[in-house]
């Protein structure tokens, strides 16, 4: 049964979050005939301060706490969030009650002089907000200069273009999904650079208590992607996941089990822990708490505490 007023999605106003909004938008009307949609457009506090780093103000939480306060008074009916940018534990009376279908879940290289980031000479500047993307650079790369790079998808690609930076690396999915996908010089393996626990994936987020949305939503939900995302997402969270930890996790489903990488790092890249497993993707839970274990036997709580300390 169809409500009796327009659905409301809440989002951010940066150009990508926009799309993700229109895009879910379209699949709800499309799945439900007669079924009325609008868009509250928000600031986030993490769209406010763009002159210091995520991970020197609170994290990407600052993304959603603005959207979760319309949900809980009621502005809002449902969220739309880049699933990387979601806290891995959710406050009290919220649910992501649907993981989009991923669009391509790497990182990508960007750049106008360069074509890999193996081309890049010593000292040449690279831009990056991600913790987790400058551990691997320094790791693998030690003679870059990596440098912050704050903003939304065209401010970054703006200050490459006014030649601020020689390089930068920006997510795939957001780049194809606003149609920048001849800017990407080249598109990273997970080899070369592990991708953040969620990314590429949208996630949907309702109060707990609106049962009734839920039914609504289950069409838009890629069962394959959310077990996918529960295992990055376990191991963020047994970790301590956040933008002041540089981690990454990924898996990918293959006949039906998971295969799920992940790493923790210091952020000069120079203590870089690395494990892998794979097990039912019945309970993708149960391996992301097995591939954090495997990290922690490697030292992952020593890098944690210097972290957090």
């Amino acid at each position: 049964m169809l409500p009796d007023r327009p659905l409301v999605i809440a989002t951010r106003e940066s150009a990508l979050a926009l799309w993700q909004a229109h895009y879910i938008r379209d699949r709800l009307m499309a799945q439900h005939a007669g079924l009325q949609v609008e868009l509250l457009g928000m600031t986030t506090q993490g769209d406010r301060i763009l002159d210091v780093t995520l991970n020197k103000i609170g994290g990407k939480g600052l993304f959603v706490k603005e959207l979760e306060q319309a949900l809980q008074d009621g502005r809002a009916d449902l969220a739309v969030h880049s699933l990387k940018d979601v806290p891995m534990i959710l406050p009290e009376g919220f649910a992501l009650a649907a993981v989009g279908e991923r669009e391509d879940p790497r990182d990508a290289f960007v750049s106008n002089r360069y074509r890999q980031l193996s081309e890049l000479p010593p000292d040449a500047v690279v831009g990056t907000s991600s913790l987790r993307r400058e551990s691997q650079l320094r790791a693998r790369y030690p003679h870059l200069d990596i440098r912050p790079l704050r903003g939304n998808v065209n401010t970054r690609l703006r200050k490459l273009d006014e030649g601020q930076y020689a390089a930068t690396i920006l997510a795939a999915a957001g780049l194809k999904r606003l149609g920048f996908a001849d800017r990407i010089a080249a598109v990273l393996e997970p080899e070369q650079s592990l991708p953040a626990a969620g990314q590429g994936a949208l996630g949907i987020e309702i109060r707990a208590d609106r049962k009734d949305l839920e039914t609504l939503l289950a069409p838009l939900h890629h069962p394959e992607t959310a077990a996918c995302v529960r295992a990055e997402r376990e191991v963020s969270r047994q970790l301590g996941g956040s933008c002041q930890v540089p981690l990454g996790a990924y898996a990918v489903m293959r006949d039906g089990a998971l295969f799920l990488r992940g790493f923790v790092a210091s952020p000069d890249g120079k203590n870089f822990l690395q494990a892998e497993a794979s097990g039912s993707a019945n309970d993708p839970e149960a391996l992301g708490r097995q591939l954090a274990g495997a990290l922690r036997e490697q030292g992952a709580d020593a890098i944690l505490a210097t972290l957090s300390g």
